[in-house]
């Protein structure tokens, strides 16, 4: 599911009219079988929202400073998710959601958001966005920021966007003539 998600819109409604998108240009997967995953040990009250139902928020402090946004995924009683690292938005520096802690700040989302279901009546959702074919490579690679698991190649992100949080030894950010820029979100 993770790679998937990159090009689809991550979009709050502000009001009626107004809304705050980014098009996903990072992700990372985690699943109960490995053990950088929340849900490796079983269930706890900390962790019960990624036991639940898919297309929920997960959403916990990084050490206790930063909110992490993960989208629960796979099925109800596995825990699965993907962690949103990096997201760009259209017209906004383009660092400003470059990172797990970034892209919660900006979209507002803390832990009072989590276990709360993606849909347009609750005022976060996602759509689809453009093709990748049209937005460029998908790089696939190790997980950063995690003790344990870290050689699982379990995190992706897109090649030609100058908004990811960390590329891998050897790929440079692409010049601003030459790099994917996000479109514009066009409302309901």
């Amino acid at each position: 599911m993770a790679p998937s998600l990159i090009g689809c819109f991550l979009i709050k409604r502000i009001s009626k009219k107004i809304y705050l998108a980014g098009v996903i240009v990072e992700t990372e997967a985690y699943s109960q079988e490995e053990a950088s995953c929340h849900g490796f040990s079983g269930r706890t009250p900390r962790n019960e929202t990624l036991f639940g139902e898919p297309g929920n928020l997960y959403i916990y402090l990084s050490y206790g400073i930063n909110s992490c946004v993960n989208i629960v995924t796979g099925k109800k009683n596995w825990a699965n998710g993907v962690l949103l690292r990096s997201i760009a938005i259209k017209g906004e520096n383009e660092r400003i959601a470059s990172g797990p802690g970034l892209l919660a700040k900006r979209f507002g989302l803390n832990r009072n958001f989590n276990n709360l279901s993606l849909s347009p009546s609750n005022d976060f959702w996602l759509t689809e966005g453009e093709p990748l074919k049209k937005m460029g490579n998908i790089v696939q690679t190790t997980r950063i920021g995690i003790s344990q698991a870290k050689d699982i190649p379990w995190r992706w992100y897109l090649k030609n966007s100058r908004s990811v949080s960390k590329r891998i030894k050897g790929d440079r950010i692409p010049p601003k003539n030459k790099c994917w820029s996000p479109p514009k979100f066009e409302g309901l």
